[in-house]
């Protein structure tokens, strides 16, 4: 069982030579007598010198000679990529189980371990017990384990206690070599004294030779008639070196035995290299770039193929976007069957972008009894948020996260009082990512999280808990300050935000003041948040408290009376929740009553007014009555009916 090998770097495919070839014996030996012979095996060299090949053709090898053997070949990246999502789930011990069943563990690119401590006590760790119990580990790197900065001495000491043996650049007749083969892969045919003048040349590393041989086989690909030596020469040297060249030495055919004067020939050069540049480079280079680099990967690259037989440019950046897109769903489903079943991640849909939806049904099927993240709640959406000068800014950073989910805006705080409408915009914008194809959106309140997270605690439940956040696509989490004070909710949380952000994957959070001055947030979640774009909202204005009042009664009563919005709007309110409740709270009495909603009702229920009653009637006296207490009184000092109750000048008296 394999993961992650391109099948097309085997040891039939390397060509060997004097700068490789105590490598490739070393390879071999530990591919046909794994934990053996050199246990670990380290092979540095430059880059584009033929590492990877070698430790895919390893792999290969032992699959072939062994085919129950499980290989698995990871990047750095990779590896690191695992052990912290591993370690935000809570699944560290399941990430090193994950590497006990291995056989073959292939890393490359281990001379990034420099100054990432964590990662190299892990390795160190997973290296010691694939050692006991006799698996073979297999690294590549740019360095040897003696000049990387910053190693850990007992890791330093695992590496060399191996074999440690580099690859150098190739000699002439290695180059010849390689040249030759990739050339027939092309199925390009070249003449011997230009395959002979491209291994002359001063290149670091083989990478850059087949970067020369490409061009090469373009340009003969375009041109009329075979290149030769010179025109090889011409082509790397640029146009002033072939015009210097063809001036010295002897004519080049065109056609017919004619000899091409010097501005025949740069114009030839021009207009050739530019018709490759155009035709083939501009796209065609780009494409097998990304072929080669999500083949080393291990994804299989059977769409981008196909673009490579098309005879037209294509819209290669987007097909690479694309396919970029559905290798980082691949990942982020394959991080869930991980903690989920570990056992069904070897399951050929992972590592195929053109099978998502058969990777998403496997991941549905694994974790059907699992209760999926609360989704945005469908009552607010844009079409019902009221812009304006207090929440513009906000608007426009949702706009732009919502054009590039976790790209642009990876991170945005809503930060603002309580009831300035950030509940209805988190969820407004949860919803607009829900539209788009393939999304999972949880979307809740920071009070949910925290209860939550105490029942996956209580019952040993954390990893299970946390492996449902993998497959989400976007997280927004509501009135984060509620966790101010409670250390490990805050601690799950920044975990939660580092992995998203590093997977690309939206999260938008609300706060009532800015991260840096919320009191009660630790430095570690307060340091992340203020990372992302923190935009504020305010106290609505006049203008956008008429707007929310124009539309609350257009939605319950039918019609606008512009009186009304105006004078409900002239209302101070210190967020769009008052206004709202202002609004209803007419509206309900002027159907309670029966009655239209006027300004006089406003005035009654805003201000405390009291409806005008109709003065008494009946005959009039002299004006001066009897009180039952004994004393008299006078119609002129007392106030029988009056308009407003907070102008009254006197008050009864009996």
């Amino acid at each position: 069982m394999t993961a992650g090998l391109n099948p097309r770097y085997t040891f039939g495919t390397f060509v060997v030579g004097p700068a490789n070839q105590l490598a490739v014996s070393a390879a071999r030996a530990v591919a046909e007598a794994p934990g053996t012979a050199y246990n670990p095996l380290v092979i540095h060299g430059g880059p584009g010198l033929g590492k990877t090949h070698l430790v895919m053709a390893i792999g290969q090898l032992a699959n072939m000679l062994t085919p129950a053997s499980t290989v698995t070949y990871l990047s750095l990246e990779e590896f690191q990529e695992a052990f912290q999502a591993a370690a935000a789930a809570g699944q560290t011990e399941a990430f090193r189980n994950r590497f006990s069943q291995v056989d073959f563990l292939l890393l490359d690119d281990v001379q990034y371990l420099s100054r990432r401590t964590d990662l190299q006590s892990e390795l160190s760790r997973v290296l010691t017990q694939l050692q006991q119990s006799g698996k073979q580990v297999v690294l590549t790197g740019t360095k040897a384990p003696s000049e990387i900065e910053d190693l850990d001495d007992q890791l330093r000491a695992n590496l060399a206690g191996g074999l440690v043996v580099d690859i150098g650049l190739p000699e002439f007749q290695t180059r010849i070599a390689v040249l030759e083969q990739r050339a027939r892969e092309r199925g390009a045919e070249l003449a011997a004294d230009v395959v002979e003048t491209l291994a002359r040349l001063e290149v670091s590393s083989i990478r850059e030779l087949l970067g020369y041989l490409n061009r090469v086989v373009a340009l003969q690909a375009v041109s009329e008639q075979a290149l030769n030596a010179d025109m090889v020469q011409a082509l790397v040297a640029g146009e002033g070196a072939a015009l210097a060249a063809v001036g010295g030495g002897t004519p080049m055919p065109v056609g017919a035995g004619a000899a091409p004067s010097r501005d025949e020939f740069a114009a030839f050069l021009s207009d050739v290299t530019e018709a490759v540049e155009h035709q083939v480079e501009q796209w065609r280079t780009r494409l097998e770039a990304g072929i080669e680099r999500w083949q080393q990967e291990g994804y299989r690259t059977a769409r981008l193929e196909q673009l490579l037989l098309q005879d037209v440019s294509v819209a290669v950046d987007q097909a690479l976007r694309e396919f970029e897109r559905d290798v980082k769903r691949l990942r982020s489903l394959a991080g869930v069957m991980q903690t989920v079943d570990p056992a069904r991640v070897e399951d050929p849909a992972f590592t195929d972008p053109d099978r998502v939806a058969e990777a998403e049904a496997l991941v549905q099927e694994a974790t059907k009894h699992q209760v999926p993240p609360p989704a945005p709640s469908a009552a607010w959406r844009f079409e019902t948020y009221v812009e304006g000068e207090a929440n513009r800014a906000a608007l426009q950073a949702a706009r732009v996260a919502l054009e590039a989910p976790g790209v642009e805006r990876p991170l945005v705080v809503l930060v603002g009082p309580s009831g300035v409408g950030k509940t209805h915009l988190l969820h407004a914008i949860g919803n607009a990512l829900a539209a788009k194809p393939s999304a999972m959106v949880a979307c809740f309140s920071a009070q949910q999280f925290e209860d939550e997270l105490e029942d996956a605690l209580e019952g040993d439940r954390l990893g299970i808990w946390l492996s449902r956040y993998q497959p989400v696509t976007a997280f927004l989490l509501d009135d984060v300050q509620l966790l101010a004070g409670k250390e490990r909710p805050q601690e799950e949380l920044a975990h939660l935000i580092a992995q998203f952000r590093a997977s690309h994957r939206q999260v938008v959070v609300t706060l009532t003041t800015a991260p840096r001055v919320s009191e009660g947030l630790g430095g570690e979640l307060a340091a992340l948040l203020e990372m992302g774009q923190v935009v504020a909202i305010g106290t609505p204005d006049r203008e956008l408290r008429r707007a929310i009042v124009a539309r609350k009664l257009k939605e319950r009563h039918g019609e606008v009376s512009d009186d009304l919005a105006d004078y409900l709007a002239a209302r101070s309110a210190d967020g769009i929740r008052a206004v709202v409740g202002m609004v209803q709270r007419v509206l309900d009495t002027a159907e309670t009553r029966g009655v239209s909603p006027s300004v006089s009702l406003a005035r009654e229920l805003v201000e405390g007014a009291q409806p005008v009653r109709p003065r008494p009637t009946g005959m009039r006296t002299s004006g001066v009555i009897a009180s039952p207490r004994g004393g008299v009184t006078s119609r002129e000092k007392m106030v029988w009916t009056w308009p407003d109750p907070g102008e009254r000048a006197i008050e009864e008296m009996y």
